[in-house]
Parts: structure tokens; sequence; C-alpha cells
């Protein structure tokens, strides 16, 4: 396998950078770390783990520093990690075949997510591209940056989006953690991406991002406002920001109560039907317009299916949403026989005790 560099941006980042390098170790990999000016003990902590620091001078540009960083690396494939994620599980003997196998593509780490305030304690999975050959591609975007070809021709291309291969590592994101901390991240990305909507112009993805701001903010009117901004310039449903867009969208329009628009999103049925967010979203969808036997029937086709986002979509939350249905039917055991598939989801068990 090539040898990997792991990077690392950091600025006053004391709390988490030491369980942070921590649990790269057993990586066995280069680390190099760039700060942007941190006035707290981050640089200290971190020469407790690598040699390897550099000094950036901030310029509100977050691939300049990403770029910067892996410049320094002593190896191509560069991994980027940020330093509130920490690897939780790593399988290293077949990271090192399925590089070999995608040598011209770009690796996505599985990143979970907490999602504070729930009842049920849910959690995100995401793939987020973060492994790289830096002579393919690099970091682009001021902000909510992404990784992109050098040039399209030397890279195996999917229409305009580059390809993608899965790499087994898992870090847990502990950034989002509190809601203040969603929200502090999201006031602080705001300013920066209507900057960018200003002297670029429109873009689904800066529309997305935007919408996933105001999520954060808990604002849903001015979220669906940009997810719908961002959808209607029909982007290449390939990337995997699209469905999560298309997703984030019927959520919002459901917590708005604008359940006969949330219909409109049956047109990415033949695109999306194999996500479980998805299903389990138009499930919810039909169940607010009343149209029960088609919400169960997307429920019971969420079960199960393993491309999933958020925790549950594919195991309690469709039973418990078929429970309430019965329910609603005047079906209390049907209900109840649902309910008790729900495992330890709290909602499900109170349900329970109410018809019991």
């Amino acid at each position: 396998m090539p040898e990997l560099s792991v990077c690392i941006i950091s600025k006053n980042e004391e709390e988490n950078i030491e369980k942070c390098l921590r649990a790269i170790t057993p990586l066995q990999s280069e680390i190099i770390l760039t700060d942007t000016g941190s006035s707290d003990r981050t640089v200290e902590i971190a020469k407790k783990y690598t040699k390897n620091i550099f000094h950036f001078d901030w310029c509100d540009d977050f691939s300049a520093a990403r770029n910067y960083c892996a410049a320094r690396a002593s190896n191509d494939w560069i991994l980027f990690i940020d330093c509130d994620e920490y690897l939780v599980l790593a399988d290293i003997l077949r990271l090192n075949e399925i590089i070999n196998e995608h040598p011209l593509e770009i690796g996505m780490v599985n990143r979970i997510s907490p999602y504070p305030g729930d009842e049920a304690q849910q959690s995100r999975h995401d793939f987020v591209a973060r492994l790289y050959n830096r002579n393919l591609y690099t970091y682009k975007g001021t902000i909510q940056e992404t990784i992109e070809p050098i040039n399209e021709e030397l890279v195996p291309m999917d229409y305009d989006s580059p390809k993608y291969f899965e790499i087994p590592l898992t870090f847990y994101h502990a950034g989002f953690e509190t809601i203040n901390n969603r929200r502090k991240k999201a006031e602080r990305d705001l300013t920066m991406l209507q900057d960018i909507l200003r002297t670029e112009g429109p873009s689904a993805y800066t529309y997305y991002q935007l919408g996933k701001c105001y999520v954060a903010m808990k604002d849903p009117a001015l979220a669906a406002h940009y997810y719908y901004s961002g959808i209607s310039l029909n982007p290449n449903p390939v990337h995997t920001y699209v469905h999560d867009m298309v997703e984030s969208y019927g959520f919002c329009l459901l917590e708005l109560k604008q359940y006969d628009k949330a219909l409109s999103l049956e047109q990415y049925y033949d695109n999306f039907s194999s996500r479980a967010d998805y299903v389990y979203l138009m499930g919810l969808i039909y169940m607010n317009n009343a149209r029960y036997d088609e919400a169960i029937a997307q429920f019971k086709k969420a079960i199960g299916i393993k491309n999933y986002s958020i925790e549950g979509v594919n195991t309690y939350a469709p039973k418990y949403n078929i429970g309430l249905i019965y329910e609603s039917l005047g079906k209390p055991d049907e209900a109840i026989s649902f309910y008790k598939q729900c495992g330890s989801y709290a909602p499900a068990i109170k349900r329970i005790a109410a018809l019991s």
C-alpha cells in the first residue's frame, strides 16, 4: 500500500486534539498538523504526537489551509481529519487492499455524528470524502470545501463527479454533541456562504450548505427555502449531497406542516428509493396526508434497507409509525404488535403502556 500522511488543520482545539491524535496512532502514519493561529495549548499538546507542525496565516479560506497542509506531507496519499473527529474503528489490512484497488479515486470515511436532543439519542452516519492522491486531486472552495480533480482527464468521472470508494475507517464526530456547538458553527459558516453566493452566483451545493446552517439554527422555513433553491437547479443526483438535500427539504416541509407540498418529492423515487432515509420520509409524507396504506407500504420497505444516514430510519422508526397509524385507525392490537418491535425506543414504550 502507498504510505499515508494524516493531515489536520487546527485552531484552539486543546479540548479535542489529544484525543484525536491518540486515536489515529493505530494507523502508524505520518501526521502533519497545520495550525491557523491557536492561542491555547493546541500546538503544545500536538508536539507529543508529531514533529511536523506548521503555521498558516488564516485568510478565510479552508481549502487554502488544507492544501498548504497537504503540500507539507512526505507522502502523496493524504487522509484529512478534523480535530473533533476520533477514529473508533479501522481495518488496516483491508485499507491497504482497497487503496490499491482504487488508485485513481477518492476515499470516503464513515463518520458518525450525534443528533442532540432526540429522545432516542439518534446518530447520523455519513460517508465523507477524506482520502486522495494529491497528484490527482486538490481541495476547492473557501468553506465547506470539497476534494476536486486537478485534471478531469486523468481520473475516472461519473458525469460531472469524480468517483468515490468507501474505506474501512470510522470516525466519531464530537463537534455536534451539543445544539450550541452546531449553532455556533452554523453562524460562523453562514456569513462566508452568503459571501460566496454574492460573488460566485447560484450553486446547488452552496444552497445546500446554507440550508444546513438554518437547520442547525432551528429555522426550518429558511432552510426549506435554500434547499428548494438548490433542488431547482437540477443538480446531478449522483452527488451524495443531493440525496441529503432532497431528504432534508422533505423533513423541513413536514416540520412546517406543508404536507401537500411535500408530496412533490414523489418525483425523486426512482433515484433515491435505495436509501432508507428517503423511503422512510415518503412514509411520513403519506401518513401526514392520510394515505395510510401507502405510508405503511413505505415504512415496511424502509425496514432493513442497508443504505441509510439517520439511525433508526430502517429499524424502530418505521415500526413505531406503523403502530401510530394502526392506533389512529382504532386497531390497538396491531399497534401494540408494532410498538413491541421497537425495542427500547421510549415513545413506543409509552404507547404500549397507554394502550395496555
